[in-house]
């Protein structure tokens, strides 16, 4: 059968018999017929199609049965530590972080003003990822160029996203600066262009080490090689970002990094990893799972992104607990789905796109998740929830790093039903956690590939 089937092939594709193709595998002008009736150009179509040529598909689909005020009390809201603007960069991830942290560093400090320097932690975030790609290049250096690990190495040798594992390791091993130590830069406000440069820079170094692997280089020769690479791309950050601090005074005290993050940024003993438990609401795989993503770090010898995988009800629950407590969340979801940018509300029904697209949207969560239509695009800080009578969330509030002029004056507040389909992590401390999702941690994590399409960076 499949033989007889690979000579009628190849007998077309050499000018023999001609193949026929039916209907179902192709566009004949009998099916184009079919499809050309399916617009009849009535006036009501004809005017719809006017006014999305002419306006834009959202403006013309705002749901005006769902534009009145919005009530923007909130029962439970932990105190605002300001606004903060990531520009043009993709360091949403960073900012929200480093907003946790601030806030801390506030209450400790007494004061209403303070911002910690992205650009600082940046400069290492940029500087270890560098590293990780290098090492990784290394390590893989037996596998062939066009194996899976190998191709997605070179596809993201770098990037200014990241997650919350990212800002745990890089504050604890290089500590944090107020803003004014090392303010921002024109280009970490806008990243695109020089990490592009450093992309390349850095392929070229990785097709390097694979050469001289293959011309007999040893390991450790080939880790010689990679830390003078590394001279290289240190110094093209410090054209960009400027010279990290070893030591700064501040408030006519001296402090290196690491002691100004132990004294301002964290408890005693508190470790920003083992203290602290990522949760996830992924509806495409099975809960009250521990999942690990492979790859999925910015520092070398630091964590991959390690989560529990959980009912949307019981991580609700856990936010709610750690809100009561005034305690703020890193918190990231799919932002631009239903988001009305002009007042900072996102909800399911701000816009009315079936309605005037003559079609329905039908997909489920789990659906959108499996078929790449909906995944974890932006980090901020969760830091509000409304509670009906019944102690149940009706909407919550984050504060964003879009500026003051984004949105709800910087903020974006969510509806109940929009938080439960675009909502996807939340990391909270161990302690809101009850027992039965600690002893979830317990398990051997079920390892995703990097190339996972629902964990890509945040930005």
């Amino acid at each position: 059968m499949k033989k007889t089937f690979l000579c009628t092939l190849l007998l077309a594709l050499a000018g023999g018999e001609p193949m026929t193709v039916n209907a179902q595998t192709s566009l004949t002008p009998d099916v184009l017929k079919t499809l050309e009736a399916s617009y009849t150009g009535t006036p009501a179509e004809k005017a719809i199609r006017n006014a999305i040529s002419n306006v834009g598909i959202q403006k013309m689909a705002v749901n005006q049965e769902n534009a009145g005020a919005k009530d923007k009390n909130f029962s439970i809201e932990v105190k605002n530590t300001g606004i903060t603007d990531q520009a043009s960069s993709g360091r949403c991830w960073l900012f929200t972080g480093l907003n946790v942290l601030r806030g801390r560093a506030m209450k400790k400090l007494g004061t209403k003003d303070f911002v910690l320097s992205q650009c600082y932690l940046f400069f290492f975030d940029q500087l270890e990822k560098s590293n990780l790609f290098l090492q990784g290049i290394i390590d893989t250096r037996k596998e062939a160029i066009d194996s899976e690990i190998v191709r997605w190495l070179f596809q993201h040798p770098l990037s200014d996203g990241g997650t919350y594992t990212g800002v745990a390791d890089l504050a604890t091993k290089y500590g944090v600066v107020p803003a004014d130590v090392m303010p921002e830069t024109y280009v970490s406000n806008s990243t695109s262009e020089f990490c592009g440069h450093l992309k390349r820079k850095l392929r070229e170094f990785g097709i390097t080490l694979r050469e001289k692997s293959e011309a007999g280089m040893s390991e450790k020769q080939l880790q010689a090689l990679k830390v003078e690479q590394l001279q290289t791309i240190y110094r093209l950050l410090v054209m960009a970002y400027g010279v990290p601090p070893k030591t700064f005074t501040w408030k006519d005290k001296s402090y290196t990094p690491i002691d100004f993050f132990r004294t301002y940024c964290i408890d005693e003993g508190e470790d920003l990893n083992k203290d602290y438990v990522m949760l996830m609401n992924d509806p495409s795989r099975p809960y009250n799972k521990v999942y690990e993503i492979d790859f999925d770090r910015h520092v070398y010898d630091g964590h991959n992104w390690l989560y529990v995988n959980l009912p949307i009800e019981e991580l609700e629950h856990i936010a709610i607990a750690s809100l009561k407590d005034s305690c703020q969340m890193y918190f990231s979801c799919d932002v631009g789905k239903f988001l009305d940018r002009s007042t900072g509300f996102a909800d399911i029904r701000n816009y009315d796109y079936g309605s005037l697209l003559g079609t329905t949207f039908g997909m489920n969560k789990k659906q959108r998740i499996q078929t790449f239509d909906s995944g974890s695009t932006h980090a901020m800080t969760l830091m509000a929830v409304d509670l009906d009578g019944e102690g149940k969330a009706k909407k919550w509030k984050v504060e964003n790093s879009w500026g003051a002029s984004s949105g709800a004056n910087g903020y974006i507040l969510m509806t109940e039903e929009w938080f439960r389909e675009y909502m996807f992590r939340v990391v909270v401390k161990r302690k809101y956690c009850p027992d039965s999702v600690l002893e979830l941690l317990k398990q051997k994590p079920v390892r995703l590939p990097a190339w996972d399409p629902m964990f890509s960076e945040e930005d």
